[in-house]
């Protein structure tokens, strides 16, 4: 799921309200493989850098786990 929300933020260069929500939902659950971390400091790289806009109204970013926990 984390890599589906990234790729659609790349794709459309927007990074939904929902998308994020759900991006901070499945890390809260603490299940997710180490390449889902990377795709998700790609996409806050692009946030960050301005490639890809946030709907969100706030400009605080979740942090991003270390580490890696498989289900």
């Amino acid at each position: 799921m984390i890599r589906t929300l990234v790729e659609s933020a790349f794709q459309t260069g927007c990074l939904s309200v929902e998308s994020e929500g759900l991006l901070h939902q499945v890390l809260a659950t603490k299940c997710y493989q180490a390449d889902d971390l990377a795709a998700v400091a790609a996409l806050y790289d692009a946030v960050r850098a301005g490639e890809i806009k946030r709907e969100a109204p706030t400009d605080l970013l979740m942090e991003i786990p270390t580490g890696h926990k498989s289900c």
